[in-house]
């Protein structure tokens, strides 16, 4: 399917997403937090669709919010999109897990709650994957201030 395909197939089956376009060759869409599972689970399940691959999900600091960034593959069709989420509470950041949707969610998630701190409602084992687990704050964040790990020589 063509980036347009994919967008009207997309946009039949959730009608209050955005689409941008962006400099890149995949197509952009914008979803509401308390949408993203189920659109998640359909953008999966559909056999037009298959997005069957989660092949990269990050964090990101926008300022004022914090967000996600899913990159999808289908392998039957060979098409990707991108699928981005939002969350303007920096205190408590907090999304759905899709972890039940594409298994490599699992360890992305917890990468993300680690440096960015957004926590995944059912997620099967949210912990700290990389820092310990006294760790204070996430250095990912762009307001982060490492006053208690900096080393100085």
């Amino acid at each position: 399917m063509t980036n347009e395909e994919l967008q009207n197939k997309i946009a039949s089956i959730n009608n209050s997403l955005e689409f941008t376009e962006e400099a890149s060759e995949f197509l952009n869409i914008t979803v509401n937090k308390d949408d993203l599972h189920k659109l998640c689970t359909d953008l999966k399940s559909d056999t037009d669709l298959s997005f069957d691959y989660l092949f990269c999900m990050t964090g990101i600091d926008y300022g004022k919010e914090l967000g996600v960034i899913y990159h999808l593959e289908s392998i039957k069709h060979r098409h990707q999109i991108v699928v981005k989420v939002k969350t303007e509470d920096r205190e408590n950041p907090v999304l759905d897990s899709v972890t039940d949707v594409w298994k490599t969610a699992e360890f992305n998630e917890m990468e993300i709650f680690d440096f960015f701190g957004v926590k995944f409602n059912n997620h099967p084992n949210l912990k700290r994957l990389f820092l310990t687990p006294d760790w204070n704050g996430f250095p990912l964040r762009k307001d982060y201030v490492d006053v208690d790990n900096i080393v100085i020589k």
